[in-house]
């Protein structure tokens, strides 16, 4: 078995921190220009053209048995709805807003391990879950103030991915790599027949600009290796060690955010924000002194509910 190496895992980890809403950034400065669908279909088919030549390089195993199948073709889809709604949400908030919100599905994690898979959650993290989405509240009231409903699709971005990483963690003994490969493959076996046959504005394909073909490069780039970095953070560390350096992310989508768009969260936005973040820890911090796993995506979720 490999040893530990927590330093390495921290530095990758940090990677895939600056990494996820660098690829955010990218999506919402494409958004306005394409639809979703074509985006999405773009980013399923950049990570296929890159780890589908890694799987087989690297001589990886591509077979699975019918359950597993049946799991990665459910997480394929709950990937798509996710990175959709990640899209979507991107045209009308900023991006630390949306990050915050979505920052939600730790909770919603915990709480769906204690109804689907009865793990026990104790009072004290059930009281943490009351106070991080007390927290979300206090991001989401200026932004409904702001843009109206659109505030609340983060909350869809962060169900949609906690059943994401409920579905994964039913899968644990999966490669990570081939299943990402499988599943960029599935994604544009629905997302391809989905843009040439059912009319609608955001399954349209609009011919990118010279600018745009290099964003969207950018984009699927940064989100793959994200998802590749949080993979091999977890191979080197444990889970326990990188679950608090997830909400760095945080902070560095406010400052990409700042830096591309000059948005910055107003006060009581930024109050959340912290709240947030501070609930979370803390329930990660009683999940590693009760010994048990932290509610933090694992090794195979493209992190925040990104759009990578």
């Amino acid at each position: 078995m490999q040893p530990d190496r927590p330093l390495l895992g921290i530095a990758l980890m940090l990677g895939f921190c600056v990494l996820a809403p660098f690829a955010d950034a990218l999506a919402k400065l494409l958004g306005p220009e394409m639809a979703t669908g074509q985006l999405l279909t773009l980013r399923f088919a950049i990570q296929a053209a890159i780890l589908v030549p890694l799987t087989l390089a690297t001589g990886r195993s591509w077979r699975m048995d019918r359950r597993t199948t049946l799991l990665v073709v459910a997480r394929t889809l709950l990937h798509i709805a996710g990175i959709a709604l990640v899209f979507t949400s991107l045209l009308y908030l900023p991006l630390a807003d949306a990050i915050a919100i979505a920052y939600v599905m730790p909770f919603i994690a915990l709480l769906l391990g204690k109804l689907v898979l009865n793990e026990e959650v104790g009072p004290r993290r059930l009281t943490a879950c009351a106070v991080g989405f007390a927290g979300t509240l206090m991001v989401v009231q200026p932004a409904f103030q702001d843009v109206g409903w659109p505030a609340l699709l983060p909350f869809g971005v962060a169900l949609v991915f906690a059943l994401f990483m409920l579905v994964t963690r039913m899968m644990c003994a999966a490669d990570p790599i081939a299943m990402q490969a499988t599943s960029a493959l599935m994604a544009l076996v629905v997302l391809i027949p989905a843009m040439a046959l059912i009319p609608h504005a955001q399954l349209d394909w609009r011919a990118p600009t010279t600018t745009g073909w290099g964003l969207i490069a950018l984009m699927g780039l940064a989100g793959t290796f994200a998802h590749l970095l949080m993979t091999w953070a977890l191979k080197y560390a444990p889970s326990a060690t990188l679950a608090p350096m997830q909400y760095l992310e945080i902070p560095v989508a406010t400052f990409v955010g700042w830096l591309i768009f000059s948005d910055l969260p107003g006060p009581l936005a930024t109050l959340g924000i912290a709240v947030t973040m501070g609930a979370g820890l803390y329930v990660i911090w009683r999940e590693q002194a009760s010994g048990g796993p932290p509610p933090a995506p694992q090794a195979t979720h493209s992190g925040t509910p990104p759009a990578g």
